[in-house]
């Protein structure tokens, strides 16, 4: 897909919705702390299949494909640097096997984990090439878009968007991670980063993980305001409380999410979908409560 052809489905759709969350359901479905996500994955395949299938019919446009953290640095921390090629292909094809054409899948990349330009961190010439190696691994496996997601600073998602534009004249959307403020835990905002991004390239700019929707309408509504591409909002289902075992049990259920995301679509963004907490039923809930079902 190209980046026009992504405006025409965007315009014509008025809203598009993304999928739910991947990471906490994987956990939800028997996946360790502490593995390689992608690693686990591939050896449990079904897991990841029945999930994003149950996201196409729950009326999801696009789905990630789970190459989160297929980078090579990611990758290094488990002795799977060398993989990365071989997993994004593979994590692709598991992505477009389980959707069987229902809505687009989109290549995932996220942060580094370092921050820019900083003597505990990573230089940009560095950055870029990472993000390059997976970035065309992912046009070889087919990705249609991609997702820059759950990124620290305007600097490295402007770094990420770089070098995907250019691998190819694909469409890649833009979210970091922001506080109810609207500020970027390493650097910049989310105004600056519609600012920024769209004059890049950005086929869309947001927010995901972050807080809940109920914190983000401020937010939101400051970046439609400078935006000339689509805003997106893909919040946490609420905050987040552990139990004794580890496990994070989010505050908002599929009505109060689905509810407060019809603020943020009300506010400008028309691009939506759920990160860390949700599930399928809450994209079905988002669908119903939007009426694009």
């Amino acid at each position: 897909m190209t980046a026009a052809e992504f405006r025409a489905l965007t315009e014509e759709k008025g809203i598009l919705l993304l999928d739910g969350a991947t990471g906490s359901n994987l956990r939800a479905a028997g996946m360790p702390v502490g593995v390689s996500t992608e690693q686990w994955v591939l050896r449990h395949p079904a897991v990841l299949m029945d999930l994003q299938r149950a996201y196409a019919e729950a009326g999801s446009d696009v789905v990630y494909a789970p190459t989160f953290c297929a980078n090579r640095l990611a990758l290094a921390d488990h002795g799977l640097a060398d993989r990365v090629a071989e997993m994004n292909r593979a994590l692709v094809a598991l992505s477009r096997e389980a959707v069987e054409g229902k809505c687009l899948v989109a290549g995932d990349v996220t942060t580094l984990g370092k921050p820019l330009d900083r003597p505990d961190g990573i230089s940009y010439s560095e950055m870029f090439d990472v993000y390059v190696q997976q970035l065309e691994a992912l046009a070889v496996a087919g990705a249609d878009l991609i997702a820059v997601e759950t990124m620290l600073s305007v600097d490295e998602t402007a770094a990420a968007l770089e070098a995907a534009r250019s691998v190819a004249d694909w469409p890649v959307l833009c979210t970091l991670t922001l506080q109810a403020d609207g500020s970027a835990l390493w650097g910049g905002s989310g105004v600056e980063a519609v600012e920024t991004l769209q004059e890049l390239g950005a086929a869309a700019v947001g927010i995901n993980c972050s807080v809940g929707p109920d914190q983000l309408e401020a937010v939101i509504r400051n970046m439609k305001q400078v935006s000339r591409v689509p805003i997106i909002a893909k919040p946490n289902a609420g905050l987040p409380a552990m139990d004794d075992r580890g496990r994070a049990h989010y505050s908002m259920g599929p009505e109060d999410f689905a509810r407060h995301m019809k603020t943020l679509v009300d506010a400008g963004a028309s691009i939506a979908g759920g990160c860390c907490g949700t599930t399928p039923d809450y994209i079905r809930r988002l669908a119903e409560e939007l009426r694009i079902r």
